[in-house]
């Protein structure tokens, strides 16, 4: 994916909506959007690309259609942090619908198989959600972008087909219940950001789900993941351990690495958006080089270093390079002139 930022829009230090202009962004912005309700990762995106005047724009991690939350942007020279960023852990809540199947796993629909399901025990619910924590093998949903054999499964099913999706290795770091209701009309949709994460909370802030496929019985779950989860699997998972079909009625992606979604800024002010410098994006310990090093590692070569693992490596304060280091020697991974 690519991302640039317009420059070009005029000097000084403008502010519009509490946030800085476009003219004061660093060279290489990230944005945190708070994605609304029906549009896709794509149409984010086409809005971004035409409100700061450049094809250059592209994001870390799709967000669904019916989901709503963070989706992070990365603008101008920004997209070659991409591939950094996609691999950040990520917090939802969730709203898991006990008792319909839906073809698309989310409220999309239609409903498929449905049957009458009592409220869970709580307990017994905890103790379905403990068993899906830590590496899990996940098959993705047939409405998803995977692809097999040069074909998207979205494409095959809305043909009618389905294509046999192998398991992909995926994290789940928590999966915390936060209550069972009858429907999900009845489960909390006002929450707030606090120590543990968004709780609800009739002070904070509503948020909007799709229209519901029926009266479910309904889990809302509080949920971190690692890159590649699909919570649409998940809930169709939890359903299946719970002996009842299952869909998301209902998402919120509350957090992408270090983009909260009380950061986050609407489609409607992207062109003010106060972006993020790179350095700010990237979450890895830092080197300061000196010229030596930077001039060593922007010719491709491998230093003699006792770094161990992923770092950022600066010069005065400007990036240098993403390396990994084996505590002998650094080895580049992406380098910046």
């Amino acid at each position: 994916m690519g991302a640039q930022y317009d420059g070009g829009r005029g000097g000084g230090q403008e502010r519009r909506h509490g946030l800085l202009a476009p003219a004061t962004l660093p060279p290489m912005p990230v944005i945190a959007v708070d994605k609304p309700l029906g549009l896709t990762s794509h149409d984010v995106v086409n809005r971004a690309r035409r409100a700061l005047g450049t094809r250059r724009v592209g994001h870390t991690g799709t967000l669904d259609p019916l989901a709503t939350g963070v989706l992070v942007l990365c603008v101008d020279d920004s997209t070659k942090l991409v591939q950094f960023m996609e691999a950040d852990s990520k917090d939802y809540l969730a709203w898991i619908a006990l008792g319909g199947a839906s073809p698309t796993l989310d409220a999309e629909g239609p409903l498929g198989e449905v049957v009458e399901v009592a409220l869970p025990p709580e307990a017994e619910v905890r103790a379905v959600l403990a068993g899906f924590l830590g590496p899990q093998a996940q098959v993705p949903p047939q409405y998803s972008a995977v692809q097999v054999g040069g074909r998207r499964a979205y494409a095959v099913a809305r043909s009618g087909g389905e294509l046999d999706l192998p398991a992909r290795s995926v994290v789940i770091h928590s999966l915390e219940l936060l209550g069972v209701y009858g429907s999900v009309e009845e489960a909390p949709r006002t929450f707030s950001r606090g120590a543990a994460g968004w709780t609800p909370d009739s002070d904070g802030r509503t948020f909007t789900l799709p229209p519901p496929l029926g009266r479910f019985p309904t889990l809302l779950v509080r949920a971190s993941v690692g890159s590649g989860t699909y919570l649409r699997s998940l809930a169709r998972d939890v359903g299946a351990a719970l002996g009842v079909p299952a869909h998301l009625a209902g998402l919120v992606r509350t957090r992408v690495g270090r983009y909260d979604l009380a950061d986050g800024v609407s489609v409607e002010h992207l062109a003010d958006a106060a972006g993020l410098p790179d350095l700010a994006a990237l979450d890895f310990p830092r080197i300061e080089a000196d010229e030596r090093l930077a001039r060593e590692l922007r010719q491709g070569k491998r230093p003699g270093h006792a770094a161990v693992g992923r770092h950022v490596v600066t010069l005065n304060g400007a990036l240098v390079a993403v390396v990994d280091g084996d505590g002998e020697v650094l080895r580049v991974v992406r380098a910046w002139a």
